[in-house]
């Protein structure tokens, strides 16, 4: 029999968003581990991802990543919600301007997963996104800073837009002559490759500007062979293809976890670029690993790796003029 090819629209509807049924297809027993059934942040997790996770091991760290438990409701002082100062640092809506030279479009609250770990899982993406009289204000507000060189599309995943949408929003940047790069931040190659089409690769070579793809895997195991194919069709458009990944405890806080990482990454054609220390956003406490474990791990993945194959240690503070290069 023909296997019925689903488009990745139909595979994102098909996601779970339901932790016990998360758990029943996981072989997973429901009433452990303080699994949170209902939260603001609601469970979101493509079958596709979701296939690449162990069945019957509640540690697996691609489930830690996306399962909500109770430690998401603990408070901390030194944890809110907005942790690296985006609110303040809106310039126009949707546009966050922090570090000279470039600003950073909100083109959508969407995601095709909920990681738990998110920064801005409390962000208030309604009063954000851009609307078509918003793009254009926000056009507006990139054609009169002159010294702005790049436009970074971020959200939620700014792949989870149509490509007409994609092709629009590329197209009026095209026409700012003082842009030269344009750098997309997405988990859709990790977590929902088949997102990534041929259509939408020819639609992003068809740019004007230098385009840049940053994708976000955290651990090896997931990176397959989908996420391989759709690495090398963004490579195919000409993008330059970078990662950036958060250290978060017990997921990839092990020097061994974070080498195999970047050796995989490497093997699919993709420069690891950041290591982000965890932004403390409100209910994140759980994952993060503290400054000096996670210099201690930089000093023995340097003894073992190129420098090309190791990521900058970074920490992102409100106010900073740019990213905190820890080591």
């Amino acid at each position: 029999m023909n296997q019925i090819v689903k488009t990745w629209q139909q595979e994102l509807s098909e996601g779970f968003s339901n932790a016990q049924e998360l758990c029943h297809y996981l072989d997973l027993p429901p009433n452990k581990n303080n699994i949170l059934y209902s939260s603001k942040f609601p469970l979101k997790v493509p079958r596709e991802f979701a296939n690449r996770m162990e069945k019957g091991n509640l540690y697996d760290p691609l489930l830690k990543q996306i399962l909500p438990i109770s430690d998401e409701t603990l408070e901390f002082s030194d944890f809110n919600s907005d942790p690296v100062g985006d609110i303040n640092a809106m310039k126009a809506s949707g546009v966050i301007h922090k570090y000279h030279g470039r600003v950073l479009f909100i083109t959508t609250g969407s995601c095709a997963i909920n990681c738990r770990y998110c920064f801005r899982r409390n962000f208030p993406y309604q009063d954000a996104q851009l609307s078509t009289q918003k793009i254009v204000k926000a056009i507006d507000y990139i054609k009169k800073n002159t010294d702005i060189s790049e436009v970074i599309l971020s959200g939620g995943d700014p792949l989870l837009l149509s490509d007409k949408k994609i092709i629009n929003l590329i197209n009026e940047l095209d026409k700012i002559n003082h842009l030269s790069r344009i750098r997309i931040h997405s988990r859709i190659p990790i977590v929902l490759p088949s997102r990534i089409t041929s259509e939408l690769c020819h639609s992003l070579s068809a740019s004007k500007k230098k385009i840049i793809i940053v994708i976000h895997s955290n651990h090896e195991n997931e990176l397959n062979d989908k996420v391989k194919s759709a690495c090398e069709k963004i490579k195919q458009s000409k993008a330059t293809l970078l990662n950036q990944s958060v250290l978060l405890k017990n997921i990839n806080d092990t020097s061994d976890q974070l080498i195999a990482l970047s050796e995989k990454l490497f093997f699919f054609d993709v420069l690891p670029y950041y290591l982000h220390l965890l932004d403390k956003a409100s209910g994140t406490r759980h994952f993060e690993v503290d400054q000096k474990t996670a210099i201690h791990l930089m000093n023995q993945i340097k003894k073992r790796l190129p420098g090309y194959l190791v990521p900058k240690l970074v920490r992102e503070q409100e106010g900073a003029k740019n990213k905190i290069i820890i080591a």
